[in-house]
């Protein structure tokens, strides 16, 4: 961990941001690095990128990334000693998302009578809600639901378990959700009990772990990560599926989406649908 919590804050126009973020993803080093980007000022087309770095290197490495964009304003700010993740959560708004509600504890009060309510405490996990490739994902989800019903989902890189443990909440049997990282199989085993849906999380790299393959093939297969492991984990993603079944992919840039697009193609998979939310798209794939 660094010594004091930072904050690094990149402004510039949309195409420079989008590039420089995409250089984060592709950098092998950087893999899980934490940032957003969205729209500041529409009228002046600044766009900001906000990382919040773990360790020195990673720091040094997301400063280093942004060095080679000139374009952008980049400062690093010292966090105060606090628990900054949870002030920020704190003053986030519930989101809606189709069918979904999704809220934190500081909201509960707030949850509609007539929608599917999803408390998630995201701790130290992605995915409160309210970035916008968890958002595509529970839209396309949404318009999926409207013609039917999946017996078997499985969530690839499930963060805070949000869209494991919404497929659980719609009559998913079946919910099975995997993460490379501990802690984020540990909030999300807590949010399924929060919201006493029968999903269950495991801790694994890939789609190999004994649960995942006990369960397949899927109907569904949400994978809300990053382009480059998308791209490799095609091939089992449509291994994973039953023909017919559909994958909803998110996780990537705008800028990344004809790539990603691209392995999935080559593999067979036909888009049905595409989503874009700020500067992140969303892509509903089918395997013939």
């Amino acid at each position: 961990m660094t010594e004091d919590a930072v904050q690094i804050i990149a402004r510039g126009p949309r195409a420079v941001a989008e590039a420089a973020a995409a250089a984060i993803d592709a950098d092998p080093l950087l893999e899980g690095a934490t940032y957003s980007i969205l729209e500041e000022d529409e009228d002046r087309d600044v766009w900001r990128i906000d990382a919040f770095p773990t360790s020195s290197d990673e720091a040094e490495g997301i400063e280093r990334r942004l060095a080679e964009h000139p374009a952008l304003t980049v400062t690093t700010e010292v966090l105060a000693d606090a628990d900054w993740l949870a002030m920020a959560l704190s003053g986030l708004p519930p989101v809606r998302a189709g069918r979904f509600f999704i809220y934190g504890a500081h909201d509960r009060g707030l949850a509609p009578a007539h929608t599917v309510n999803l408390r998630i405490e995201a701790g130290a996990a992605f995915g409160t809600g309210h970035h916008g490739t968890t958002v595509g994902c529970l839209l396309a989800y949404d318009a999926l639901l409207k013609a039917r019903r999946f017996g078997r989902v499985l969530d690839v890189g499930a963060g805070t378990g949000v869209l494991a443990i919404a497929a659980a909440k719609t009559g998913t049997p079946v919910a099975v959700g995997t993460d490379i990282d501990r802690p984020s199989v540990r909030i999300s085993r807590e949010n399924a009990k929060l919201n006493k849906a029968a999903a269950r999380f495991v801790h694994a790299s890939g789609l190999g772990h004994r649960l995942v393959r006990d369960h397949a093939p899927y109907d569904l297969v949400f994978a809300n990560i990053l382009a480059a492991p998308l791209v490799m984990l095609a091939q089992d993603i449509k291994g994973a599926l039953r023909p017919g079944g559909r994958a909803i992919l998110s996780g990537l840039l705008r800028s990344q989406a004809r790539r990603v697009l691209a392995a999935y193609r080559s593999r067979g998979f036909i888009l049905e649908r595409r989503l874009n939310r700020d500067a992140w798209a969303t892509l509903v794939l089918r395997r013939p």
